[in-house]
């Protein structure tokens, strides 16, 4: 485990993260959802899967969670944090391509990062929670338009916070270079009706998705 300071507006904090280097010059840097943290199953699966093929791994905590909190922060604490991690992880391993992803809130909050300015290779969004469930006139996509990296939305067709799936496929098709990858029959957390897995082996069953995109390095 290792600590990395965050420069916030209010001062300087510290996260944990989780850094393992591979061999095959790309480093995947790895975000936890809203309601979780960097340990949760599906994440150390999705990480372990990764290193498996060859990749360098950075999981790591926002500062709410750091700090024993429920909620997310403001924004602007999440976009600092990608902006901390990311130094890290180019610092660690300075010839890697770099990959920013996350589950949910973590990939939204990478997104807008890189739309502020943040340089990565390309993002891969697992779940990217296009609208609070059963909302979809508030839609969270301004800001996508402005990323020029590769994008991935890895989405699963009952995800309840991209339906209707139309209009999910509208806000995809605004940004300058991006694809979906759909899990059928996936919900939020990936999870399929009357196929009961763990929440390591779903997460591990994205990995190839992810290596497959960023290895490749182009979007069809």
């Amino acid at each position: 485990m290792v600590e990395i300071q965050v420069a916030l507006p209010n001062g300087t904090t510290v996260v944990s993260a989780d850094w393992t280097r591979g061999d095959n010059g790309a480093t995947v840097i790895v975000a936890h959802g809203a309601g979780t943290g960097k340990d949760h199953p599906f994440l150390t699966g999705y990480a372990e899967a990764l290193r498996a093929i060859g990749f360098s791994t950075l999981r790591f905590n926002f500062p709410y969670v750091q700090q024993g909190r429920r909620m997310p922060g403001p924004a602007a604490h999440a976009i600092a944090t990608w902006n901390a991690v990311t130094t890290f992880a180019r610092t660690a391993d300075p010839a890697a391509t770099v990959w920013a992803t996350g589950k949910s809130y973590g990939g939204r909050m990478a997104s807008m990062a890189v739309a502020e300015g943040l340089r990565v290779d390309g993002l891969v969004y697992l779940g990217y929670p296009l609208h609070p469930p059963g909302r979809p006139e508030k839609p969270r996509v301004e800001h996508l338009p402005a990323i020029t990296v590769p994008q991935l939305f890895v989405e699963g067709t009952n995800d309840p916070f991209i339906q209707p799936i139309s209009q999910f496929e509208q806000a995809v098709a605004t940004c300058r270079e991006a694809r979906i990858v759909w899990i059928e029959g996936g919900g939020h957390t990936f999870e399929v009706k009357r196929r009961k897995l763990p929440a390591e082996q779903i997460g591990a069953s994205l990995a190839p998705i992810v290596a497959d995109f960023a290895l490749g390095g182009a979007v069809a």
